[in-house]
């Protein structure tokens, strides 16, 4: 139930305060992104964890002026892959097969069916896709930085072509997908702090397919 109780205590939070979050909480919030589950395990992302003050005030006016950019602590930056390539794939089996210490052929033949695939199609629609991948190890940082009592706002509302020139991503061969700056509400100036959550019912939310 703790989870479920964190989970109906957090908001999109409009305001926050610019209190600092302790490293540890951080810490534990980005384990959680890593740890997030990927099509392949390829985790075709990074995230960028920005602080740098002059950095976020950049990026503010590119996402709609909302305070939330230079008032969080930290403001995370999911940028997916531009596309997938053949090293970009090798690297992720690579490692695998470091950690493990053997190699499996199925796990072979696995990789020789992706890259069979992916590099051959439209970059257009590797990126989306990557970007799917970074929104699965999004909502892990949402529900992680709950837990930890860390307030978070998802952002969609930027200008990404903007935050990419800003950041370098285009040269990184990354795109920026979305944002989330975590930190702590500033309940005082936030219109949403003691508005009650709404959520579709169970009922219209789930079908039962026996």
């Amino acid at each position: 139930m703790e989870l479920l109780d964190k989970l109906n205590w957090r908001y999109a939070t409009k305001a926050m305060n610019g209190e600092v979050i302790p490293q540890d909480k951080l810490d534990r919030i980005l384990e959680a992104v890593r740890l997030a589950p990927t099509s392949s395990g390829l985790q075709p992302f990074e995230v960028l964890v920005i602080t740098n003050p002059e950095i976020k005030a950049q990026i503010k006016p590119v996402a709609w002026n909302q305070s939330v950019v230079t008032d969080c602590s930290h403001l995370l930056v999911f940028a997916a892959w531009d596309t997938y390539t053949a090293d970009r794939i090798n690297e992720v089996f690579d490692l695998t097969n470091t950690v493990r210490g053997y190699e499996n052929e199925g796990f072979e033949n696995y990789r020789q069916m992706l890259l069979n695939t992916y590099p051959q199609k439209d970059a257009e629609e590797n990126f989306i896709h990557a970007s799917k991948q970074a929104y699965i190890a999004f909502g892990y940082a949402i529900a992680a930085a709950a837990y930890e009592g860390v307030d978070a706002t998802p952002m969609e509302g930027f200008d990404p072509e903007a935050v990419d020139k800003i950041l370098g991503l285009k040269a990184q061969g990354l795109r920026s997908s979305i944002l989330l700056p975590l930190g702590y509400r500033d309940e005082a100036n936030d219109w949403l702090a003691n508005q009650v959550k709404v959520r579709k019912s169970t009922e219209q939310l789930f079908k039962t397919i026996d």
